[in-house]
């Protein structure tokens, strides 16, 4: 089996901040970008029913995870 390339959390920040160039992460990077932890992350996607799955890959749609995410802003 073929090994993904493992990004960092400022290379995955960048595909992001720039443009949306990546749509949808995996829970791994989505925890990483997030700094949460991997479950917490899933059950955030959950909730936020951005999760996508794709025969045994499992993505989650970042859209949807920062329209979700800004319901819980505070106004100060």
């Amino acid at each position: 089996m073929k090994k993904r390339k493992e990004l960092s959390v400022e290379q995955l920040q960048s595909l992001v901040m720039n443009g949306r160039l990546k749509k949808f992460v995996s829970i791994e990077e989505g925890a990483l970008l997030y700094s949460v932890g991997k479950n917490t992350f899933r059950e955030m996607a959950t909730d936020a029913q951005a999760l996508y799955r794709i025969k045994r890959r499992v993505l989650v749609n970042l859209q949807k995870m920062d329209e979700y995410m800004e319901l819980f802003a505070e106004d100060n």
